[in-house]
């Protein structure tokens, strides 16, 4: 069963020396049920909107799995909120989600997978380590973000079902990575009548438009 381990927000915020001049990516795990509305959870903060937040990237979620491999290659624990992530899960491929498929999480929050996580500075002066930046992205396993289709509560234990997923079968990870044209193609002619998120779009458009194509019929 996959089920949501750990439910995170942020803890107080830090000073930072990028443009904001303070970060939110301190979460932490809260007990009992959040309700997640349109910009995110109750009572959290994303301080800069502009690159992490918005209502295409109101949940981050990050995988148990891929928390372990991280866990491994540091040689240190990776507790549930360190890398930025709102939800924890287990059982659910975060990054081999498909861009647009549909999350039931408890009986009444759904979520929509959108584009994957970028690391920044920010994250990289969160961790301390040497050329993080560098060294997470080469991992290719950035974790998703999620935008909220219907509000409700979220808490650690309850079950994750994929509802829906589009045809297409373009994951976070190939986008992550990079689209070809081929698979840009295939994401607009498979996305069953639903419009991508607008930084998948932009994803695309510069996937197509390297072939001179650029193709917009997505509805």
């Amino acid at each position: 069963m996959s089920l949501v381990t750990a439910v995170c927000r942020v803890d107080r915020l830090l000073p930072d020396r990028g443009t904001i001049g303070v970060t939110a990516i301190d979460k932490r795990p809260v007990d009992g049920p959040v309700r997640v509305r349109p910009l995110g959870l109750h009572a959290d903060v994303q301080a800069d909107r502009k690159h992490h937040g918005g209502e295409d990237q109101a949940v981050y979620a990050y995988a148990d799995e891929d928390a372990e491999h991280f866990a491994r290659l540091l040689d240190r624990a990776v507790a549930p909120g360190l890398f930025g992530e709102n939800l924890r899960t287990s059982g659910i491929g975060v990054t081999g989600a498909v861009t647009g498929e549909r999350w039931r999480i408890g009986e009444t929050l759904l979520l929509e997978v959108t584009v994957p996580r970028i690391p920044c500075g920010t994250f990289a002066r969160r961790m301390g380590i040497d050329k993080w930046v560098k060294r997470f992205a080469a991992e290719g396993r950035p974790g998703a973000y999620l935008r909220v289709v219907k509000s409700g509560p979220v808490a650690a234990g309850d079950p994750v079902v994929v509802v829906d997923r589009p045809s297409h079968g373009v994951t976070i990870g190939e986008l992550f990575a990079g689209l070809d044209p081929a698979r840009a193609q295939a994401l607009l002619d498979g996305s069953d009548g639903r419009t991508p998120a607008p930084k998948v779009l932009r994803e695309v458009t510069k996937a197509l438009g390297r072939t001179g194509s650029v193709v917009t019929d997505a509805r």
